[in-house]
């Protein structure tokens, strides 16, 4: 055999024996990573796993907690003329009776403040702009949706709670509450110029809630959704909306509270009279509710 011959055989033992001891170390790391990682991915999704199941279980504690707060707020005391004999309640003319006179208490408190207010009457879906006890404007619902807690909760606690009205802490909306009109006014009659018409075409989408100083939430939907920007409109508020209540539960269940569970109500109404109800009711305005 030449030379060449042995120094190539010479040259594949070596690489036979380094490299395959290389090898053998990189299977073994390998091997030891591969229990590793396992174990970790095991542990990640325990760990989540857990934290969903620990968020579900203190979101459904939430509706049962506000039920127990409406109930320690407006629950019949001793005495009231307002306690309601239980047995009678599944009399559903004197049901409907009870819940009529809710609705009249709450409007006579309102009217009495002699300031705008608004009325819903879920039962023949209407939404109603009153001064002092007289109706202003009515508009129809197209659709209305409300909480159990409101249509299936303990009738005596929800009539108590009904037969005073709401008052609105805060709102968000598509829309500004009050428009600003800027005008200058002419230094004589040469520069007086007529205000021009409002283009009535502008039909921007109409969306807002209206939020309860006892929690409790009136959404307010445009029912149009015939252009392409009314669904978007309706699509990011809504999803803003669930992304305002996520970080607020995220935020209690952090520090070991129950989150906040907000009763809802929630109707369509034509955009003209939604946005015209908007703009009408003062800032921190009330609601009258029948149900």
């Amino acid at each position: 055999m030449t030379i060449l011959k042995w120094y190539t055989i010479l040259l594949i033992l070596v690489r036979k024996f380094i490299f395959s001891d290389l090898i053998d170390n990189m299977e073994t790391e390998i091997s030891n990573k591969k229990p590793r990682g396992k174990v970790t991915f095991i542990v990640l999704i325990s760990i989540i796993s857990v934290l969903i199941i620990y968020y579900s279980i203190m979101s459904m504690i939430g509706p049962e907690r506000k039920m127990e707060e409406i109930k320690n707020e407006f629950k019949a005391k001793a005495g009231d003329k307002n306690e309601v004999d239980q047995r009678i309640l599944t009399d559903s003319t004197y049901l409907k009776l009870l819940k009529e006179k809710a609705f009249l208490q709450s409007r006579i408190l309102m009217a009495e403040t002699d300031s705008i207010y608004l009325t819903l009457n879920l039962a023949d879906s209407t939404a109603n702009i009153e001064i002092c006890g007289v109706t202003v404007h009515k508009s129809k619902m197209k659709s209305v949706k409300t909480s159990k807690i409101l249509s299936q909760g303990n009738e005596n606690t929800i009539l108590s709670m009904l037969a005073t009205p709401f008052s609105i802490s805060q709102a968000f909306a598509t829309i500004k509450k009050e428009p600003v009109m800027i005008k200058m006014a002419p230094k004589d009659t040469s520069e007086y110029k007529p205000d021009i018409m409002p283009d009535t075409s502008i039909t921007e989408p109409v969306n807002y809630i209206l939020e309860m100083k006892g929690g409790i939430r009136i959404y307010v939907y445009q029912d149009e959704n015939v252009k392409l920007n009314d669904r978007i409109s309706h699509l990011k508020f809504d999803i803003n909306d669930r992304i305002r209540d996520t970080w607020s539960a995220l935020k209690s269940v952090a520090v070991f509270k129950v989150p906040v569970y907000h009763p809802f109500i929630k109707i369509r109404l034509p955009r003209t009279d939604a946005k015209i109800i908007y703009r009408a009711i003062p800032k921190n305005g009330q609601v009258a509710v029948f149900i």
